[in-house]
């Protein structure tokens, strides 16, 4: 899919080429386009430049951008979502919230109502998404070497006999 996408989008929209994560539901694309050019600015100024950019790139690219969705939507059967990378200024525009079915005993559903009662989160389902986030930020390397291995599986089955 990234070899598509690196085909089909616009040279003037990358900097670096796009970051294209996929799961089972979704496409989500990230675009780098060139950092704004206020070497002298303070960290205020320089934020609001990139997000000024940012939101000027999202308006200006909107309806190509729903354009190669819609073909990219045929063609891999996911919904594409968007974002933008600006200097160290990174935002998603639109991306799928998917419901996740689980069953929890009372020990784990405890943690949540815990988390919902103290005000961390709103819900159940809030307080489950903002464990997961918790998790993938504390636990990033060991994430990645798990999928690496994975990787690796899906490779040595691929070479394996056909059945």
């Amino acid at each position: 899919m990234a070899g598509w996408f690196a085909g089909r989008l616009p040279a003037e929209w990358q900097s670096a080429p796009a970051q294209v994560t996929v799961d089972r539901e979704e496409i989500t694309v990230v675009l780098t386009i060139p950092d704004v050019g206020l070497t002298d600015a303070s960290e205020p100024a320089l934020a609001e430049a990139r997000a000024g950019r940012a939101s000027a790139f999202r308006e200006d690219t909107r309806e190509r951008r729903m354009e190669i969705a819609q073909e990219a939507q045929h063609r891999f059967e996911r919904k594409v979502s968007w974002g933008l990378a600006v200097g160290e200024h990174r935002e998603l525009w639109t991306h799928v919230a998917a419901p996740v079915m689980t069953r929890l005993r009372q020990p784990q559903r405890m943690v949540l109502d815990t988390l919902v009662d103290a005000g961390v989160a709103r819900s159940r389902a809030d307080a489950l998404a903002w464990c997961v986030r918790l998790v993938g930020q504390h636990e990033n390397d060991w994430l990645t070497e798990l999928r690496a291995a994975m990787e690796s599986v899906a490779d040595v089955r691929a070479k394996g006999p056909a059945a």
